[in-house]
Formats: C-alpha cells, sequence, structure tokens
C-alpha cells in the first residue's frame, strides 16, 4: 500500500534530477558551443527539434569522450549538422 505523499515525493524527486540533469546539460553545451553556434542550434530545434537533439547528444559524447577541444565554431556546427542530416528521397510513381 502507498501513501499518496509517497508518490508526490518520487515524482518531486525525479523532476529535480530531471532539472538538474538539464542544467548540466545546458551548461557543458554553452562552454563546448560558440555563441553563434549556440544561436544556429536553437533555431534549428524550433524547425527540427529531432536534429538538434541528436547533434546536441553527438556533441555532448564527443565533449564527455575528451574528443573535442575549444568551443565548436558556428562553421563547424554547420558541417556537423550536414553531415547528420538524411538525404532527400526522391519518390517515383508508376501509372497503373
Amino acid at each position: 500500500m502507498s501513501y499518496p505523499n509517497q508518490d508526490n515525493d518520487e515524482n518531486n524527486i525525479s523532476q529535480e534530477k530531471d532539472s538538474q540533469l538539464k542544467a548540466q546539460k545546458e551548461m557543458l553545451l554553452k562552454r563546448t558551443l560558440s555563441a553563434d553556434a549556440r544561436l544556429r542550434l536553437n533555431n534549428v530545434r524550433m524547425v527540427k527539434p529531432d536534429l538538434a537533439d541528436l547533434v546536441e547528444n553527438y556533441i555532448l559524447n564527443l565533449t564527455v569522450q575528451g574528443k573535442i577541444s575549444g568551443q565548436i565554431s558556428d562553421e563547424q556546427l554547420k558541417q556537423i549538422l550536414s553531415s547528420t542530416q538524411q538525404p532527400k528521397r526522391d519518390f517515383k510513381f508508376n501509372r497503373v
């Protein structure tokens, strides 16, 4: 049997951990990306949130592994974005 306050406490703890992780992630991205690159990534997020999440996770993984030294410039972010985008598909329809 669970008590009502116990569920609320667990939810609050979970939300607090999520907010702490999000704050750490933002701090790491702020250190890793130049101001122009952060602006570009935020603009991409408005149009393609999945792509922005993918690139963020990619950059965070490289940073944690120590493969990124210094800041990522806007030009470097453009290259990362272009390499992670899937090519557009051409659809052909056959008439029956």
